[in-house]
């Protein structure tokens, strides 16, 4: 299982800049991120980074408006219809996604799902994923 830091942020010019010179100065890497600030004042940071507890500390000291979740990772071969498979499955389980983002394996160099499914047990899905062949990281 995976820990997503998740911000709540204005949407302002400089932010993401302002976010991640606080994850340099902590030493923290970004593993995988996704921003949504599609409204006109405020949006969500997403991100998967090496150290979540550390950067949510740092984070929250220096003001955001943040969250730690499990998420789960689902690494997959870099291949054509690979996520179209993943997803099939997740289908054909009845696991509804909310939302899904990519990163990748630094050991394997293989894709990395990252998903969350809020009206489903996190542990569920990751022991379905992994009946049906799938790695979860």
């Amino acid at each position: 299982m995976l820990k997503q830091l998740s911000m709540y942020v204005e949407n302002k010019k400089g932010i993401m800049k302002q976010i991640t010179s606080i994850l340099k100065e902590e030493k923290i890497n970004i593993l995988g991120s996704v921003n949504n600030n599609d409204g006109a004042e405020y949006g969500i940071v997403r991100m998967v980074v090496s150290e979540p507890e550390r950067a949510f500390e740092a984070l929250k000291g220096a003001g955001y408006l943040c969250s730690l979740i499990d998420v789960m990772g689902i690494e997959m071969p870099d291949e054509v219809g690979s996520l179209n498979r993943l997803l099939g499955a997740l289908s054909d389980s009845n696991i509804n996604v909310d939302y899904i983002y990519l990163s990748f394996n630094r050991d394997t160099s293989k894709p990395i799902l990252i998903m969350h499914a809020a009206d489903e047990d996190i542990y569920e899905v990751e022991s379905c994923m992994k009946a049906k062949g799938f790695t979860a990281v």
